[in-house]
């Protein structure tokens, strides 16, 4: 039943401005309003408060005060190190504010904080066909940061979800470009850098605000139906790299040596070249040098070299047998290695002198044997004296 309706005591006591039923019907007086207020204001500050005084202009002049304290008290936010601010000004983009305490005006703009330097990751997977029309299960994750805060907030709807499917299409890109075996082996750093440009390239044409800072290929693998025989080529494979590395180290090894060796065959010659030539070029001197004294005495310069090469000869052996021109045939022995290797006391011995004067007879007696002959006493005394 309705307050006004006749039968509504209610309607009757009072009506929805709360006028009992004998006053005018009517909305309630403004400066009452005004007076309740004052009185429960001064009531709060222990009766020392503002009073209207029954001043409707009073009274809205402290709650205008009041509200503009609680308006400017409310602006102020806190920006964090990281993060950056983004105000909205009616909705619309107005600027970016850098960290530290800030102020905004209360319902006129809005500030969205957005963190400019955690690193964020995304995780794309899926299963992709090759180049080769093979299937390649491809995980892959992503790291990246916001690099501009308006681009990404207002570029976009979601430029996470944006990144996302990006991600997914550079990747489903790249891989069908690409072989199985250079997924599974070798291509997998092409790959992922190939998947990085990609990524770059979308992000820059739509603007996301976002900066990749590193792309990681996960895994690569082949479905689990064909898995043992795809691991086994790519064991073959390692094995193959093994065996050409141990080889080149072998080959890097060897080549130093060999060079080295060659160099100084190398050297070794030419130093045996020019030690021949200048002992010819010597010789050739020498001789020129020795062509005019024997050329003016030819038969003591024949001597002199005949006594000079018998030196040389004999110079360098312990041991000297004398033959004898003679018709008898005695062969004169000198033990020079015995009496080189001898001391002066053992020289001086007895056993000594006694060798010497046998010697000494021996000597004798060829002399005897040659005497009538004269051309043999000469060559047999320049013989003796070796």
């Amino acid at each position: 039943m309705a307050w006004n309706e006749p039968g509504n005591n209610g309607g009757q006591d009072k009506d929805p401005w709360g006028n009992r039923g004998g006053r005018d019907q009517g909305p309630p007086d403004l400066d009452e309003v005004f007076g309740k207020l004052s009185r429960k204001l001064s009531g709060l500050f222990g009766g020392k408060g503002p009073s209207f005084g029954g001043s409707s202009a009073a009274g809205l002049g402290v709650i205008a005060v009041v509200g503009a304290v609680i308006w400017g008290v409310s602006g102020f936010y806190t920006i964090g190190e990281a993060e950056r601010g983004v105000v909205l000004r009616f909705g619309e983009y107005d600027r970016i504010v850098q960290p530290g305490l800030n102020w905004k005006p209360t319902f006129i703009d809005e500030v969205e904080t957005v963190n400019v330097q955690a690193i964020r990751s995304l995780r794309g997977s899926g299963q992709m066909l090759t180049k080769d029309e093979n299937m390649v299960n491809v995980d892959m994750d992503v790291q990246y940061r916001v690099a501009d805060p308006e681009k990404y907030l207002f570029s976009v709807t979601n430029a996470d979800d944006s990144l996302r499917q990006a991600t997914d299409s550079a990747l489903r890109a790249v891989i069908g470009d690409a072989e199985m075996d250079q997924i599974l082996t070798t291509g997998r750093q092409q790959i992922r850098e190939r998947t990085e440009v990609e990524i770059n390239r979308i992000i820059d044409r739509y603007n996301m605000g976002i900066l990749v800072v590193d792309v990681n290929l996960q895994g690569a693998r082949a479905p689990e139906q064909v898995q043992e025989a795809f691991d086994d080529a790519i064991k073959a494979r390692e094995d193959e790299e093994r065996f050409i590395k141990e080889a080149e180290a072998y080959r890097n090894d060897i080549l130093p040596k060999a060079t080295g060796r060659a160099e100084r065959l190398k050297k070794e010659a030419l130093g045996y070249k020019e030690k021949t030539v200048n002992e010819a070029q010597g010789d050739v001197a020498q001789f020129e040098k020795l062509l005019p004294e024997y050329q003016a005495a030819p038969e003591v310069t024949r001597n002199r070299l005949y006594l000079e090469t018998m030196e040389n000869v004999f110079g360098n052996t312990s041991k000297v047998l004398i033959d004898s021109k003679a018709g008898s045939g005695n062969l004169l022995y000198l033990p020079l290695d015995k009496l080189m290797n001898q001391t002066p006391a053992q020289r001086s011995s007895s056993s000594n002198d006694d060798n010497a004067a046998d010697y000494g007879i021996e000597l004798e007696r060829s002399s005897q044997s040659v005497a009538p002959n004269s051309n043999t006493r000469q060559s047999t005394t320049r013989e003796g004296r070796y």
